[in-house]
């Protein structure tokens, strides 16, 4: 490792002098030539870290009690360069360029793609050997759950970033299953005397009785029957394509119980829920802004209480935790079919963290890595934490019980107050934390539950599309192919929802998808699965 450190570094510098950077020492750390490194330090010293964060959250993450609490356990200080979420790939992948490298990048949010290019160009290191000897709270993840150990290996055999590992429920029952919830206005279906539909049809009679009757009662046509953020995650009206076949996901891949890869969007299925839409769109149901509003646009309108349906992970951050707004059951197409398509999400970020081939304290900074890998830490940068005499708290700790109690959110916004005072991570919380370690948190329970009793009965298919760590050369030509497939296919949905034309072009439209290499694609995909599953 020291070897493969120093070459690294020899790399980087040449970077960093033909970047026109006459002296490095002024990024990284020096060398404090430690071994043997244990914590709390007996003298205190400093590593060089860059990070992202909320603007809800201080511009010095140093604020945070959780690294206050960390550079007291370790006798780390870190010398932070933080940068909002908005400015931050920017500011990353310019001291990447530049050779301005820090000792490491927390919450780096690198792809693949990244990971392997950077490994290629030797901006960062290898960290399978810093593990193995440094890190027991990591390899402790790894041997009680080995399948992360196969997912954070490169194609080449090297692991070259520590992940952020979060399970919330498995399988079918696992939180990330369905990231586009349907919440439906009930105090509206109540004042209207309406039931809660069932069908494709009754929900286009529930919104015609939305726009027409009135039901918030102001006097004023100022309902939105139905609102959505297209092609926006959890904010996307996916959900309802369930009804028509195979569904759709934010990525348009299934994968069948025979293991076929599946593109969703050049199914029929996916055309005959797009004529269902069209004809909503011809009755005014559609919110005139679903095609280019933004989250903050999305969000007032929501506040204001002017949906009749709208789509989000959890209302609680839109609508607010009450009785006016429950989820929307799957609904039977016209042939009385029924399916609740997975999204192909699982609580695993590759990409998490990367210590550069600057650092010189590679030790260290596994060690103080690995804190964050402890049971407890990881739970608090998850969510946040406990014991804030400033603000609000996620948490309290029970001594007695050694475990972290979520707190109840009070009305709060859990994605607001999480961010003020989480850190990202890298972190693992395992299923078997629960109840051990930490409570889970009450949305989440709540969430769990409507997943389990409303969501999985309606699963047809066993498999997600896995996290496959494809190789460069396989990463170059999807993001080549995707790059034109996927934007011509948001585009042809936005028209035909609005033109209706989606039968006419149907055939055109699928050989459009061909001439962009959906072929390619899909064998792609399939020889990723494959080799996935071995």
């Amino acid at each position: 490792m020291k070897n493969v450190k120093k070459a690294m570094f020899s790399s980087v510098a040449a970077l960093v002098l033909a970047a026109g950077c006459s002296n490095n020492s002024k990024t990284a750390s020096k060398d404090y030539e430690l071994t043997e490194v244990s914590f709390p330090l007996k003298e205190e010293v400093s590593l060089k870290f860059m990070t992202q964060s909320s603007p809800l959250a201080p511009k010095d993450p140093n604020e945070k009690l959780i690294y206050k609490r960390l550079e007291e356990k370790t006798g780390v200080h870190i010398d932070w360069k933080n940068y909002t979420n908005d400015s931050f790939v920017e500011k990353r992948n310019l001291a990447i360029a530049s050779g301005d490298l820090p000792d490491a990048i927390l919450d780096a949010g690198y792809s693949d793609y990244d990971l392997l290019k950077l490994a290629k160009d030797e901006a960062i290191v290898p960290v399978e050997e810093l593990i193995e000897k440094y890190m027991p709270n990591l390899q402790k993840v790894l041997e009680d759950a080995p399948e992360y150990k196969a997912m954070m290996t490169a194609p080449d055999g090297h692991i070259y970033s520590f992940p952020w590992i979060e399970e919330l429920g498995s399988g079918k029952e696992s939180i990330h299953s369905v990231d586009t919830f349907p919440w439906i206005n009930v105090e509206w279906l109540n004042k209207l005397g309406l039931k809660m539909p069932t069908t494709t049809e009754e929900l286009k009679e529930v919104l015609i009785a939305f726009k027409t009757q009135d039901p918030n009662g102001n006097g004023k046509a100022d309902e939105i029957p139905m609102s959505f953020i297209t092609n926006h995650g959890g904010e996307d009206l996916s959900f309802l394509f369930g009804s028509f076949g195979l569904g759709d996901n934010w990525d348009h891949t299934v994968v069948s119980n025979d293991g076929k890869v599946t593109f969703t969007a050049a199914e029929d299925g996916y055309k005959e829920a797009i004529t269902f839409f069209n004809e909503l769109h011809k009755e005014g149901l559609i919110d005139i802004e679903a095609f280019e509003q933004d989250w903050n646009t999305y969000l007032a309108k929501g506040k204001d209480e002017r949906y009749g349906l709208y789509f989000t992970w959890d209302k609680a951050n839109i609508t607010g935790m009450n009785d006016k707004y429950d989820l929307m059951k799957p609904l039977a197409g016209p042939d009385g079919h029924v399916n609740v398509a997975r999204t192909n999400g699982m609580g695993f970020d590759r990409g998490r963290m990367v210590i550069t081939s600057a650092n010189q304290n590679l030790e260290l900074t596994a060690k103080w890595i690995d804190q964050l890998y402890d049971p407890l830490q990881s739970v608090q940068n998850n969510w946040g934490t406990y014991g804030d005499k400033k603000q609000q708290n996620i948490f309290e700790f029970d001594e007695a019980a050694g475990m972290l109690k979520h707190l109840p959110l009070e009305g709060a916004a859990p994605v607001e107050l999480r961010q003020k005072t989480n850190i990202g991570g890298p972190l693992a919380i395992l299923d078997e934390y629960y109840g051990k370690v930490t409570t889970k948190p009450d949305d989440a329970a709540w969430r769990l539950n409507l997943m389990k009793d409303v969501m999985v009965p309606h699963m047809t298919a066993e498999n997600i599309y896995p996290k496959v760590f494809f190789s460069i050369e396989e990463l170059d030509k999807l993001s080549t192919i995707e790059t034109d497939l996927f934007a011509y296919v948001n585009r042809k949905k936005a028209e035909w929802v609005t033109n209706g034309k989606a039968e006419a072009e149907w055939d055109e439209y699928l050989k459009e998808l061909d001439r962009l290499g959906l072929e390619e694609w899909l064998e792609i995909k399939q020889t990723g699965f494959e080799r996935n599953q071995k």
